[in-house]
């Protein structure tokens, strides 16, 4: 089985591991869920949750189990197309890119120029009624491939045996793990699956539609302490917050990955290994923490693996009509239910540069050769940017060589940057990098020049962008 970097969810006699949920299933079969993530957008109190899904092994029955502050409506609910989720992964995946020294016998202007970007089918019911369990039905209805009920309870223990005497194999010590959720009055959304609805591949992989729902409460969290029940490793959650400014999880310290990094050429062949070290020695020298990956706004990109976020697409993942662009940031947990014994707080957080090859401000960490970005004012543009220069191999034909001019490619072709997109899902195809003793040096921000002849940032002779 390869490697998994999302969050890994079983149910498979009584195991049970998801984000903000555990997964049941109605029968004895094996679910596995190779990867998910979820979106969240908040405006004001309104909080809209998309989550991600996808399955491998036989599906005949399936649920989630979501606490939710409030009764959620079918309007409030719905289904996405997942394609919005890779989208939001691409623009916000941490990037490998490379400059070319260019021929030092042809100066490059280096010229400093302001370039800021804007930021700115019902359930089958058993004899004993659902008063004898504590447990209240308070809504049912049917969104695509889901059936969808909301319920209240009065305590774990009968919430938990509803559960099962209604056919859901939960993990055991559920009922301990409710109670907390029970005890501050939240409701539970649970979503079963309609089989006949859901296509699979020929490979066995089962992709769920990504569902959506909309509620106003004043907390901005997401529950996850339900999804560690019988975990036996850590798991990994990546949640991306669409906002009107940059959030941070304040229930957690809050890192930003290190960035702006030069790093050897072999590095392409397998980036994504690369950059699952480099996470993994950044929760292993920090501890408990969620580590911020990018921060930036939704209409623009430097460089862009792909195209930005249009506002139909933030429209589609719950955006007020009236926005046309967002703050996106994308921050990534790695947990254990002895590690994070709190749900995650969200809070709005101050702008954050850095990956932009640009001036920069930066202190460094002692014992490893790794910036850290300090957050500043202004636009958020951060981002992981890893970078491979190409030192200038040709013939040097004049008397007073310029060296230190970085572009494109001699030829002129257009490289696109390298995202490590899916983590969720990626696999280490080498042995590990070990990044501290990988990466080169940190390479100092740099803006880049207007003039630059081929794709890609230039900087003045003698700096790297």
């Amino acid at each position: 089985m390869r490697k998994l970097l999302s969050l890994a969810i079983w149910v498979a006699a009584g195991e049970a591991v998801a984000f903000c949920g555990f997964f049941v299933s109605g029968a004895d079969s094996t679910i596995f869920n190779e990867a998910s993530q979820v979106i969240l957008v908040r405006d004001g109190r309104r909080t809209t949750i998309n989550m991600l899904n996808d399955f491998k092994g036989d599906l005949d029955e399936f649920a989630l189990v979501v606490p939710v502050p409030v009764v959620l409506q079918k309007e409030q609910v719905k289904t996405l197309d997942a394609k919005l989720f890779a989208h939001v992964d691409q623009l916000s995946a941490p990037r490998l890119v490379e400059y070319w020294e260019q021929d030092p016998c042809q100066q490059v202007l280096y010229e400093r120029t302001m370039m800021m970007r804007g930021a700115a089918a019902p359930m089958a019911m058993e004899a004993r009624s659902d008063a004898d369990y504590g447990v209240e039905v308070k809504a049912r209805f049917a969104v695509g491939e889901y059936q969808i009920v909301v319920l209240g309870a009065r305590d774990s223990t009968g919430l938990e045996r509803w559960l099962r005497d209604h056919k859901y194999k939960i993990p055991a010590g559920a009922a301990e793990v409710l109670a907390p959720y029970i005890q501050q009055k939240m409701n539970f959304f649970v979503a079963k699956v309609d089989v006949t609805k859901v296509k699979r591949d020929d490979a066995g992989f089962t992709y769920l539609s990504p569902l959506s729902f909309t509620f106003e409460h004043d907390a901005f969290e997401l529950p996850i302490r339900l999804g560690m029940i019988n975990a036996k490793g850590p798991q990994d959650l990546i949640v991306f917050v669409i906002a009107q400014q940059r959030y941070e999880v304040s229930s957690y310290p809050t890192v930003s990955i290190p960035t702006n990094l030069e790093v050897p050429d072999e590095t392409r062949d397998d980036f994504a290994s690369f950059y699952l070290d480099l996470f993994a020695e950044t929760v292993k020298k920090h501890g408990p923490v969620v580590v911020t990956e990018y921060a930036w706004d939704t209409s623009s990109c430097d460089p862009c693996p792909g195209p930005v976020l249009t506002p139909e697409e933030l429209h589609k993942l719950g955006a007020p009509a009236e926005w046309s662009t967002a703050t996106l940031t994308r921050l990534h947990a790695r947990y254990t239910k002895q590690t994070f014994l709190r749900d995650l707080s969200f809070a709005a957080a101050a702008p954050l540069q850095g990956g932009r090859g640009w001036d920069q401000v930066f202190k460094w960490e002692p014992g490893l050769r790794m910036p850290v970005i300090v957050p500043g004012s202004g636009a958020n543009n951060f981002q992981g940017r890893y970078i491979i220069y190409h030192r200038w191999a040709g013939p040097i034909a004049c008397a007073n060589p310029v060296r230190g001019n970085w572009g494109g490619p001699p030829q002129g072709t257009p490289v696109r940057p390298v995202a490590a997109t899916d983590l969720g899902a990626a696999m280490r195809t080498s042995k590990p990098f070990r990044p501290a003793s990988v990466v080169r040096e940190p390479t100092a921000e740099r803006r880049p020049s207007p003039k630059a002849k081929s794709g890609g940032c230039a900087a003045s002779p003698g700096a790297r962008p």
